[in-house]
């Protein structure tokens, strides 16, 4: 059978040979035309009406046509079978991927561009007791705490977010969220529980033995001392004695800075905020640095344009800069310069605490904030530090809404910035 455009013009042609003969026959040029024109047009409906139908039912084979149509009918059935195979594919790898993520643990939620559940797997179901009804509607309907909705909403999901379970309440959840799309977000939803129960646990227990070691460290210390200025003492015991008093000393600052650790860890960080004047404990930090130093003649200088009034705690700030600063002074050699420097700009309020000293090498500066990470296995100990100083600060300055970033080289010194958002900046009302 004759198919195309081409064989479709063929047929115009012939209408119009036809229209035009029987014209000239007749005499009635104009209407013999338009009749012929009508059986044309008639034709043409008549190869629509059938398209209508067969669209109606596209299981069924395309109708047997000429010309142009029959084309048409040929091109349409097989976009049908193209569309039908992949629809089939479709289907099976979607059934696959929600077979794979069944069989996951950690639960999956798939949020569409205006926040709306698409779909979950069998885990989030369980976790967060989601049922068929609720496709289509609000996540944050479900999951309102409002930690978060500020997180869902704040579009920043660098760091995965930990809280309790809306469902049980013996469980902890940690949620990651992820971008696709047309901001499309994925939600994977893990259960942490005995992460989180491991962690109190080492909290409760590092608490526990800290306190339990202070009162009998404080008895030894006292008889040591005690011992140690007594003119009876043997000569030969006075450096043995000298060395426990020293290290008892050591063991004490220990115990203090795991129970400051302990008390920043597990307190809550919606404890009462204060204005703290930055400027002011920057001179404080100094006269205690200075103090320290004692007959290392080091130089210590404060910089700062203004005062600076943040929201805060005041003691665990102190403890944070002080770390910084003590750092600096026992890791630097005599007649050193140290420099405090205070900093407001468009970016955000900076102190900063940089020497002279050795530096550090870059390879040690991610784990320096780990608790008894040393650079140096003889540093501590030569310095008398425990350890826990920089652990100290990282997490002083998380309670504020801090970063501390390091910056060091060897031979050039090191540099240890505090960076508060200017949110934290206090407003009198």
């Amino acid at each position: 059978m004759v198919r195309g455009f081409s064989a479709e013009l063929k047929r115009v042609l012939v209408f119009a040979a036809i229209g035009i003969f029987f014209g000239y026959i007749n005499g009635y040029m104009s209407w013999t035309l338009i009749a012929t024109c009508s059986l044309y047009i008639s034709g043409l409906l008549w190869q629509i009406r059938r398209l209508d139908l067969w669209l109606a039912k596209p299981n069924k084979q395309p109708p047997d046509a000429s010309g142009i149509w029959g084309t048409i009918f040929d091109n349409i059935y097989r976009l049908q079978k193209k569309q039908r195979k992949e629809k089939r594919e479709l289907k099976t790898v979607i059934n696959r991927v929600q077979e794979t993520t069944s069989a996951l643990r950690d639960g999956v939620i798939l949020v569409d561009s205006h926040g709306n559940i698409d779909w979950w797997n069998r885990a989030a179901g369980y976790l967060l007791g989601f049922q068929s009804a609720d496709q289509g509607h609000a996540l944050i309907n479900y999951l309102r705490h409002p930690e978060f909705i500020d997180y869902f909403e704040s579009g920043d999901y660098k760091t995965p977010l930990d809280l309790p379970s809306p469902r049980f309440q013996s469980k902890h959840l940690q949620y990651q969220v992820t971008l696709f799309g047309r901001r499309e977000r994925l939600v994977v939803v893990r259960d942490v529980t005995q992460i989180h129960q491991l962690e109190n646990m080492r909290r409760d227990f590092v608490a526990n033995v800290s306190h339990e070691l202070r009162t009998p460290l404080t008895v030894i210390r006292g008889y040591l001392e005690t011992l140690a200025d007594s003119a009876s003492m043997p000569e030969k015991w006075q450096k043995p004695f000298s060395q426990m008093l020293s290290q008892t000393e050591r063991m004490g600052q220990l115990v203090e800075d795991l129970i400051t650790l302990s008390q920043l860890e597990t307190q809550s960080r919606q404890q009462p905020q204060q204005p703290v004047n930055l400027q002011a404990l920057l001179h404080t930090v100094r006269h205690d640095a200075l103090e320290l130093s004692g007959n290392k003649r080091q130089q210590i200088n404060i910089h700062s344009t203004s005062e600076v009034v943040i929201t805060g705690c005041e003691k665990s700030l102190r403890s944070a800069l002080s770390n910084l600063a003590f750092n600096a002074v026992k890791y630097t050699p005599s007649n050193s310069c140290i420099d405090l420097t205070l900093l407001k700009n468009e970016t955000g309020i900076h102190i900063s605490v940089q020497d002279n000293g050795a530096g550090i090498d870059a390879k040690h500066i991610p784990r320096l904030t780990e608790r008894f990470y040393r650079v140096d296995e003889h540093r501590n100990s030569s310095t008398g530090g425990t350890g826990l100083g920089l652990a100290i600060v990282k997490h002083a300055l998380l309670r504020h809404d801090a970063e501390l970033k390091i910056e060091s080289k060897i031979g050039q010194g090191s540099c240890f910035t505090c960076y508060f958002l200017l949110a934290r900046e206090f407003k009198p009302t």
